[in-house]
Order: C-alpha cells, then sequence, then structure tokens
C-alpha cells in the first residue's frame, strides 16, 4: 500500500526549482508534499502528487533525472506525543527511519500526515496497521 514518492535531481542554482514545478503546473499535476534537500552541487526534490505516472512521464520528457521511491505516509493523531508514539512502534520493530517529511492534512485535517522513507515499507506498514494507525494509500492521495 506504500505511496509513489517522486525524488528528482536538480543543479543547484537559481531557478532551476521553479522550472521543474513550472513543468509540473503546465501538466495540472498537483504537488501534496514536498522536500527539498541540498549539496553545494545539487539538490534533491522529492515530491508527493496526485497523479505519480504522469508527473514521472513529463519531467522525464523534460531531461529531469528522477525515480520512483516507495515511502509510507502515517496519518497520526494532532496531539502531544503522537509522532513519538508512532516512532516507538517502529524502532520497536526494527525498522529504521532514513527521513521523513510532513504533508498537508487535506480531508483528514485532525491528523498530521508524515511521509516516512524506511528500511522495509511492508514491515513497517503491518506493525503500524496492528496498532491502528492509518496508513495513507496512492488512492487516498489521487482523490485528495
Amino acid at each position: 500500500m506504500s505511496v509513489n514518492q517522486i525524488s528528482i535531481f536538480l543543479e543547484n542554482k537559481p531557478g532551476t526549482l521553479h522550472e521543474m514545478t513550472q513543468v509540473l503546473d503546465e501538466s495540472r499535476v498537483n504537488m501534496r508534499a514536498l522536500s527539498l534537500a541540498e549539496t553545494e552541487g545539487f539538490g534533491i526534490v522529492r515530491i508527493i502528487v496526485n497523479d505519480v505516472d504522469e508527473a514521472v512521464n513529463v519531467l522525464r520528457n523534460a531531461g529531469y533525472v528522477c525515480r520512483m521511491v516507495p515511502v509510507v505516509i502515517v496519518s497520526i493523531p494532532d496531539e502531544p506525543g503522537g509522532l513519538n508514539t508512532v516512532l516507538s512502534y517502529l524502532k520497536d520493530a526494527g525498522v529504521n527511519l532514513d527521513y521523513m517529511y510532513a504533508m498537508e492534512g487535506g480531508r483528514i485535517a485532525e491528523h498530521a500526515l508524515m511521509i516516512f522513507r524506511v528500511s522495509d515499507a511492508a514491515k513497517a506498514e503491518r506493525v503500524l496497521k496492528a496498532k491502528n494507525i492509518r496508513i495513507v494509500s496512492q488512492a487516498d492521495i489521487r482523490e485528495e
């Protein structure tokens, strides 16, 4: 049930992020979440979009190097300790967290949505579902 995140490699210079988002805008692809990590020469943009296949297609056709990466999107109660509880479930199951970032809540605004890149997405989903933690699907993202 994991969601496909798109990771795009961009040269670290003025205007490159704008150019990439312009390609998505022209194709009517809606970004639901974005994370940007930079190094001296390049950046990695990680996005969750409503139509992942269309986004990858238009980005590649525009010359961008990108790839789909499975991530787990978790609906966390928006209350003190909500994230800590979810992280403890992953820790106890031996699931390593590579990185994470947040996403707007959309239809389920009373919850925070966190995007996790983990060592074992299937295991993370099993563990979290067993603890009654809601996992967001690709269909949920598309319908948002």
